[in-house]
């Protein structure tokens, strides 16, 4: 069956707000998206279905079983296959109008010139803070608009950075946050999260693109939108541009940009020779000199064998824990990408210390 766009969009091209000549704004648009989980598939589903004219999606990852119940428009037949490729088919499927490309690469430093230089509107939908910072400062560097979305247990953020206001480009993600956290900041799989707030969210973000794009309506400029899915409060930060910090104007950031790694622990391949698996753990729990440390944190999680000590990664800190160089010393989290972010920091301080991650955490223990 052929489809025209008259038909396929009327209900959208009916606004007049939008009309034909918005329509056309939509179909000429190139944007990106990066990150195709809870946030990237809701902004992907809808934004091509709105009409933008070439969508390019990014995702190193395969879907997993814990994704289904917020990424809900993956299928358990979907269990091991790349993202990209399985959210390119349904977009294909329902979509005829919109060019889809895929990447199934992470967007490294070395590579996001490659990547992204030549899309117009980049929507962040990771949940990687080095990765976060790395796209805000490209788009710094590149005069980019970012559409930014990240989560925390039941609060959402929105915000639209890098938009021309006037005569200059408008707030960044380094005037809400100049600096990046020097311990990670757990993601939802260490966290925890209700599927809801992350498709609110990531309808959110779709919004914003569909403002931008077609001229409508108020973007969210200078502005941090911070969404409570246990009292739907919405509270919005206004942002100064550069006034965060001396080094969040273009300038800075080609500085920062030039030393700093943006290196990503989930994106990393981890060193065999610093990871224990399941089965070797079970057999290590009987030497009485291991150690077992959590650096998980969320303090109800479930952890089928006993502890020594916990210690969130949020205050890990190797200058102020105890440690005996006698001792063997195993570290683990959920999934195994924070705890092998302490494992380097340990190994780092303490040369000869056999320390070791637990090789994919706890939830495949």
């Amino acid at each position: 069956m052929k489809f025209t766009q008259d038909k396929f969009y009327k209900r959208q091209t009916t606004l007049s707000e939008i009309g034909k000549i918005g329509q056309q704004k939509l179909q000429d648009a190139e944007i990106a998206i990066v990150g195709c989980g809870g946030l990237g598939s809701v902004a992907a589903v809808y934004l091509a279905a709105s009409g933008i004219g070439k969508i390019h999606l990014i995702d190193f990852d395969v879907v997993d079983i814990s994704n289904l119940h917020r990424q809900v428009f993956y299928k358990t037949d979907n269990i091991g296959k790349p993202k990209v490729e399985v959210l390119a088919n349904h977009i294909k499927a329902i979509s005829p109008f919109v060019e889809i490309n895929t990447s199934n690469q992470p967007v490294t430093k070395a590579n996001i010139f490659e990547q992204l230089d030549e899309f117009e509107i980049i929507v962040d939908c990771t949940d990687s803070l080095p990765t976060k910072y790395l796209l805000n400062d490209f788009c710094v560097m590149t005069d980019t608009i970012l559409v930014y979305g990240s989560l925390y247990k039941h609060d959402g953020y929105v915000a639209s950075f890098n938009i021309m206001d006037g005569i200059k480009r408008s707030a960044n993600l380094r005037d809400a946050f100049p600096k990046m956290p020097e311990n990670s900041i757990p993601n939802c799989s260490e966290i925890g999260t209700l599927n809801a707030i992350v498709g609110i969210i990531g309808l959110m973000q779709a919004n914003e693109v569909l403002k931008i794009v077609t001229q409508t309506g108020e973007p969210l400029i200078n502005q941090l939108l911070i969404y409570n899915s246990l009292d739907n409060s919405q509270l919005k930060i206004k942002l100064k541009v550069d006034g965060g910090c001396d080094n969040v104007g273009k300038r800075g950031i080609l500085k920062i940009f030039k030393n700093e790694n943006y290196l990503d622990p989930d994106c990393e391949i981890q060193k065999e020779k610093l990871l224990i698996t399941s089965e070797n753990l079970k057999e290590k729990t009987r030497n009485e000199n291991l150690v077992i440390i959590s650096v998980i944190e969320e303090p109800n999680t479930k952890i089928p064998f006993e502890i020594n000590q916990n210690l969130p990664l949020s205050i890990f800190d190797v200058e102020t824990i105890k440690i005996n160089p006698k001792n063997d010393y195993v570290i683990i989290c959920q999934k195994g990408i924070l705890s092998y972010t302490a494992t380097q920091l340990l190994k780092e301080k303490y040369p000869d210390l056999n320390v070791f991650s637990l090789k994919n955490g706890i939830e495949n223990y």
